[in-house]
């Protein structure tokens, strides 16, 4: 599998990345054995890069990730994690974090939302801790909707000086929507952008922020190629997830439009959302969660394959189409 590089620094990241929330038992429980298998698969097909956070799983994807990198050589490998939630002891348990976080974990911590330079400091060390690395390539400030000030003013900051000081690789933002994205790329020197389900054969919103990307040198991450279900099935059925939510009835059409025009030129629904967004040359990668080996192999080859240009002329024009 190709590597690229992440814009303008020395970080190399492969073509295909691996997403750690399921591991981290997203929505639902996985074992240890499952999830390193899961790893190991992405290790033989030649996945390098292994995005994880804190939030997954309330740390216990980091844990599972730093368990199963260990033995692995660390110049042949690239770790993103994230800052801006810390995970702190929970006063009040109620048994399981499904409700308040999506992860079938006990919940025996809490997240706190925290953008400060203290604050960015105490994460990252914490997540070192659990991964068992001496560094991570990148940091990404997660999710910074409802604290973007501070995150522009403190956790930024913090993350360029380790940056300028050697400590991480490279300085990101993650995020599920553009415009404020749009605001770090234009205000904040920031080496990366982490966008999950805006930049997809389905969601082609992020265009703008592809293009400001690009005018500033800012490598484009494109996570959640599948929009969290919808696009990761032959044919989309009715009980599909968007944007881990419940599907609108116009996205599940387009989707079966775009899996029947996949079909026609002798490929599936996924491949064709899997490859989409590599199309860009500001992408560097394309980020997708995996909680099994056979789906590791499926896009593992899905990756290493484009489409033809015919093809990609009819799945423009349907995911374009009047609904």
């Amino acid at each position: 599998m190709r590597a690229r590089p992440l814009g303008r620094t020395s970080v190399q990241v492969s073509t295909l990345g691996f997403g750690a929330a399921p591991i981290g038992n997203l929505h639902s429980a996985i074992d240890d054995e499952q999830a390193r298998a899961t790893l190991d698969a992405a290790w033989d097909v030649g996945v390098r890069y292994f995005d994880t956070a804190p939030h997954y799983g309330l740390g216990l994807s980091e844990r599972r990730l730093g368990a199963a990198l260990a033995h692995r050589r660390r110049a042949e490998f690239t770790v993103s994690t994230k800052v801006g939630r810390l995970l702190e002891p929970h006063p009040a348990p109620t048994g399981s974090d499904l409700t308040a976080g999506g992860f079938a974990v006990p919940d025996t911590l809490v997240r706190r939302p925290d953008y400060s330079r203290d604050g960015v400091l105490r994460s990252l060390e914490g997540s070192l801790d659990r991964l068992r690395l001496g560094h991570v390539d990148i940091v990404y400030v997660h999710d910074p909707d409802d604290h973007l000030d501070a995150a522009l003013d403190h956790a930024l900051p913090a993350l360029t000086a380790l940056r300028d000081q050697g400590v991480i690789g490279a300085v990101g933002v993650g995020m599920n929507t553009v415009a404020p994205l749009l605001r770090v790329v234009a205000e904040a020197d920031v080496d990366a952008v982490m966008v999950a389900g805006r930049w997809t054969l389905l969601d082609r919103t992020a265009r703008p922020l592809l293009d400001a990307c690009a005018g500033r040198g800012v490598a484009v991450v494109a996570a959640a190629p599948f929009n969290s279900g919808l696009l990761s099935r032959t044919y989309p059925e009715s009980d599909a997830t968007f944007d881990y939510g419940p599907v609108p009835d116009s996205a599940l059409r387009r989707a079966r439009l775009l899996a029947e025009v996949s079909a026609r030129h002798g490929t599936v629904l996924p491949h064709a959302a899997l490859r989409f967004p590599l199309r860009d040359p500001g992408v560097a990668c394309v980020v997708a969660g995996f909680r099994t080996p056979d789906e590791v192999g499926s896009a593992a080859r899905w990756a290493d394959v484009d489409l033809t240009g015919e093809a990609w002329a009819d799945l423009d024009a349907a995911a374009t189409k009047p609904n």
